[in-house]
């Protein structure tokens, strides 16, 4: 069985992109348009390996989202956040709530593969 990565992103465009490059190589991506949507599919995928998540979302957002998954299970799913933002504040912020990367958009697919394999190991 592959290994799932959710991918977090209000902007279809970019979950698309984030998706062709991780099923090219071999990963199963679930999707979630919101950060509300991405709490429901973490929940409902507990067995997946890897967040991706964008910051700025309507109904909560990259860092709320991340905030909620480590108050319920403290470390249990490793984040990756896809972002336009740089600000050092925010990624503190991500790295003290537990965040394991931080990459900016627009991102490079190499970067994004190499990260991914290291944080949820190789595809099946």
């Amino acid at each position: 069985m592959a290994k799932q990565v959710i991918v977090i992103d209000d902007s279809e465009t970019v979950r698309q992109q984030v998706a062709i490059v991780l099923s090219g190589a071999g990963y199963e991506v679930i999707e979630a348009g919101d950060g509300s949507e991405g709490a429901t599919q973490i929940e409902s995928n507990a067995s997946a390996s890897l967040a991706i998540c964008d910051i700025n979302m309507p109904k909560l957002s990259g860092l709320d989202l991340l905030e909620k998954v480590r108050t319920q299970n403290p470390g249990h799913l490793p984040f990756i956040m896809l972002t336009t933002e740089g600000r050092p504040e925010l990624i503190e912020r991500a790295v003290k709530l537990g965040a394991k990367g931080w990459i900016v958009k627009p991102f490079k697919s190499d970067i994004l593969l190499a990260a991914v394999r290291k944080l949820a190991g190789a595809p099946a």
